[in-house]
């Protein structure tokens, strides 16, 4: 993933290499990792206080979790766009960014209980209760706040260091869970009792509207 990412910097580059020119050192790519995944940036230097970017990052991995006596398997999935400005107020490496993140980030949960467990209010056994799928998906526009150190138009070599910090805000993450195979998959209280333990994965899963931002990157000027 990350050659890929780097790659197709490096083809980026080479793809504007008049307009690299006629900016004067005021264009920059760059590759980062972090929270939101690996990704793959581009610079541009309005003055010696502003500066606007634009990129995208990709992130997917698995996780076990146990949540109310299931034990879950997760795969979380994020690929985001950004647009983003940096605010320099000193005009050194210092800066408060603002924009926004677009795109998906979002968990899938597959479990199956080992023993009797509770849905909602009532307990259930696992023949019962057969297998629970679940998703906890956050909203497709996520504001964003930090700050951060970035030497990339601050210094006479082409290559910069940034380092970032900060959050990005979500809507109420939207949740929903299914049970299948089991014998009472169909049953209206048992299915009443699920929608009551969906509700309680919800709330649980608020705190999930602040996702932390940390990234460190490596940009090249031009």
């Amino acid at each position: 993933m990350l050659r890929s990412i780097l790659t197709a910097a490096l083809l980026a580059a080479a793809a504007v290499p008049s307009l690299a020119r006629a900016q004067d050192g005021r264009l920059a790519i760059g590759a980062n990792i972090g929270t939101p995944g690996l990704g793959a940036e581009l610079q541009y230097k309005l003055n010696d206080h502003f500066v606007v970017r634009g990129g995208g990052d990709w992130m997917s991995f698995d996780h076990d979790h146990t949540y109310s006596g299931v034990d879950y398997s997760a795969k979380l999935k994020t690929g985001t766009a950004g647009a983003f400005v940096d605010w320099h107020p000193g005009g050194g490496g210092f800066f408060l960014s603002g924009g926004g993140y677009f795109g998906e980030r979002k968990a899938r949960l597959d479990g199956r209980p080992t023993g009797p467990t509770q849905i909602g209010d009532l307990t259930f056994t696992p023949e019962q209760i057969g297998t629970i799928r679940g998703g906890v998906e956050m909203s497709k526009t996520q504001p964003f706040l930090g700050l951060g150190w970035d030497n990339t138009f601050t210094r006479n070599s082409r290559w910069g260091f940034r380092v970032l910090g900060g959050v990005s805000f979500s809507d109420k993450p939207k949740v929903d869970l299914t049970a299948t195979d089991g014998t009472l998959a169909g049953d209206p209280l048992f299915q009443a009792e699920l929608r009551r333990e969906e509700d309680d994965v919800r709330d649980d899963a608020k705190g999930f509207k602040y996702f932390p931002i940390v990234q460190v990157g490596l940009n090249y000027r031009f």
